[in-house]
């Protein structure tokens, strides 16, 4: 008589699947979670949930920062903050960075990631540029400087008698330049910050670009070239699509940059904002609030903010690349 096949019953049905043990716990697991699970997840809960937890706490209170003794004001520091210009200021420039930072500094990463990876010559194998690798260290090369020390070599540049800006002008016939204060004046003062933060970080999003433009199959591009697209239609229809989080990544890291901005802002202005504050961020003020005012408790509600800004920012930046499509975006 013949015996029914291994999971299977008699009448031809399927066996119901053996329960599956649980593993037990070993030593050697419970060793590698507590070692890298464990003692990473207590970092971080230190040095960076509990400050955070304290400073909100501060925020509700009128602490001068160098005293055990504080009382709570709830939401007077709040309030306050919302009333003074100088922050409000400070705010709308940082909203002005947030705009322009961000978007200009992908558009041109994103645009030399694809001339060096694959715009070169239209015909034969896709390719980039001839040299493109001299251009990816040359563009990488002003992330390689701490921002401080751009900031100092950018205010020497722009300086309106001895800088290299103002020389080179007069050089080719601009002699209106002459003296010019670059960032002495509220006209050109946050554009000169601009570009100063933006020539110092294309370079790093353009080598992120084009890591991410690597790993597009060289059989798309060489597709859409025999249906005759043009190069502005594969980058649009192609490349971007492709590489939707790194540019989702980008534009999180230069949100922060731009929500921030004190250091490029200290080095560039050492006398607080700028002319008539054009150039005022909050950080900026948050400093000037806590150390020269000794106002610690406004200073943390001003922090608190710029925190809620930034978690706002990357929720919205998250958002919109989840409505738009995302990773289920398929190409046209």
């Amino acid at each position: 008589m013949t015996q029914p096949v291994s999971g299977t019953t008699k009448g031809g049905g399927q066996a119901a699947a053996a329960p599956r043990r649980r593993k037990k716990l070993t030593w050697d697991k419970v060793s590698f979670m507590l070692v890298f699970l464990g003692v990473p997840f207590v970092l971080y809960i230190i040095f960076v949930i509990s400050p955070f937890i304290q400073a909100f706490i501060y925020s509700f209170t009128n602490w001068s920062g160098f005293s055990p003794k504080y009382d709570f004001v709830g939401l007077s520091n709040y309030v306050r903050i919302f009333q003074d210009n100088l922050f409000l200021k400070a705010l709308g420039n940082n909203i002005l960075l947030l705009v322009v930072v961000p978007l200009v500094t992908i558009v041109l990463s994103l645009a030399l990631a694809v001339v060096v990876t694959v715009g070169g010559s239209s015909k034969g194998q896709v390719k980039g540029l001839k040299g493109s690798g001299f251009y990816r260290v040359v563009s990488f090369f002003p992330y390689t400087i701490p921002a401080i020390a751009i900031g100092i070599m950018w205010g020497q540049i722009y300086d309106p008698s001895n800088g290299l800006l103002n020389g080179l002008l007069r050089a080719v016939g601009l002699s209106g330049f002459k003296d010019y204060p670059w960032l002495g004046d509220s006209r050109t003062a946050m554009l000169a910050s601009m570009f100063v933060i933006i020539w110092g970080f294309v370079g790093f999003y353009m080598v992120l670009f084009i890591a991410g433009i690597k790993g597009i199959p060289a059989e798309l591009y060489e597709a859409a070239r025999i249906d005759g697209a043009g190069r502005l239609r594969t980058a649009m229809n192609i490349t971007i699509p492709m590489i939707r989080d790194n540019i989702q990544t980008a534009y999180v890291y230069l949100g922060i940059v731009a929500l921030d901005a004190f250091v490029y802002m200290a080095a560039l202005f050492p006398n607080a904002g700028g002319p008539e504050n054009s150039t005022l961020v909050m950080a900026q003020q948050l400093f000037f609030t806590a150390f020269q005012r000794g106002q610690f408790g406004v200073a943390t509600a001003m922090g608190v903010v710029m925190a809620v800004a930034t978690l706002g920012f990357s929720g919205l930046v998250f958002l919109v690349n989840r409505l738009t499509g995302g990773k289920d975006q398929e190409l046209v």
